[in-house]
């Protein structure tokens, strides 16, 4: 690629030099991933009266903590197997076009692993110590994604695993640090947010699917090839939004998460770029509307929890 058109590229991809090198590292549009479901599981606790502030902060940042780290490591492991290189879109870029050492990305990603450790013992101090273990359980499953012999991201499991371990534990652990408890309730109702999760990255497979075929990945879009996998990919935000109104229907959710439904403008957008774009850099902004749409789900989702506390409506 030509000095020109590697100008262009990154003012495409609205890259810049100084502090946005470290901030384009931490993946920023991804975090949301770990901020949705610390903040639901929170407001589920919220709704059975119990909330404790500096828990709530320290589980915030922890898991935050642990997806940058998950994302750093990722950035590590693509370009030591060779599948980053500078004309590479989507990835934070600190080494293959920033000229950032590989070994500096992989300490800051140990370093926010062992931060998140820190604030790991003081969750247990205050809750119980199998966080702990559940924790560092993540934390492996953070880095076993790319690193490892058989990184999970180059097998079709990817979705499910970031799916479960961000949405359905993290909402877990987040609630019941607040309460001392675990219910099939909340876990019923991580499921929707479990599935946004997995389309966040189903839409990162999506974009990437010629480079990751060529380079050996085995994910579930290059199995089903790019028009089925953006197909999946509006079948399951429509399946999330079909299981809250169900879950609203049972009792689950308040009908304040009616509101929820809002986001379905986001996912269908979604959809409609993916199927209007066939270019990695012309997709990106259907990746961002799907990573959107799980925040904005989310956010609502939290919303009307934290309204059904101030405002009960039965149906």
């Amino acid at each position: 690629m030509t000095t020109s058109n590697q100008a262009t590229e990154r003012a495409h991809l609205n890259e810049r030099p100084g502090f946005h090198i470290w901030w384009r590292l931490l993946r920023p549009h991804t975090l949301t991933a770990s901020f949705i479901p610390v903040f639901i599981g929170t407001m589920l606790a919220v709704l059975d009266d119990s909330f404790k502030l500096l828990l709530f902060l320290a589980m915030l940042l922890a898991a935050m903590l642990i997806q940058a780290g998950t994302n750093m490591f990722n950035e590590y492991y693509d370009f030591v197997r060779g599948l980053d290189n500078e004309n590479s879109v989507g990835i934070g870029g600190t080494i293959v076009r920033d000229g950032i050492k590989p070994k500096t990305v992989k300490r800051l990603a140990i370093i926010f692993f062992i931060l998140s450790m820190l604030l790991g013992v003081y969750i247990c101090l205050l809750s119980s110590w199998w966080i702990c273990a559940i924790g560092l359980f993540c934390m492996l499953i953070g880095y076993l994604y790319t690193g490892g012999p058989k990184p999970i991201a180059y097998s079709p499991f990817g979705e499910i695993v970031s799916g479960i371990i961000m949405g359905t534990i993290m909402i877990g652990i987040s609630y019941f640090i607040q309460t001392g408890t675990i219910t099939l309730e909340v876990v019923i109702i991580s499921i929707p947010i479990a599935i946004f999760i997995g389309a966040i990255l189903l839409s990162n497979n999506i974009r990437d699917l010629d480079g990751d075929k060529e380079n050996g990945r085995k994910t579930i879009a290059i199995l089903v090839g790019r028009k089925h996998a953006i197909s999946l990919l509006g079948i399951s935000m429509t399946s999330s939004y079909m299981l809250t109104i169900l879950f609203i229907l049972l009792g689950l959710l308040p009908i304040w998460s009616l509101l929820a439904l809002i986001s379905g403008i986001k996912a269908v957008k979604a959809i409609k770029l993916f199927r209007q774009n066939s270019t990695n850099v012309a997709m990106i902004p259907a990746m961002v509307t799907t990573a959107k749409t799980n925040t904005f789900y989310g956010l609502l989702i939290g919303l009307s929890l934290l309204l059904q506390v101030l405002w009960p409506i039965t149906l």
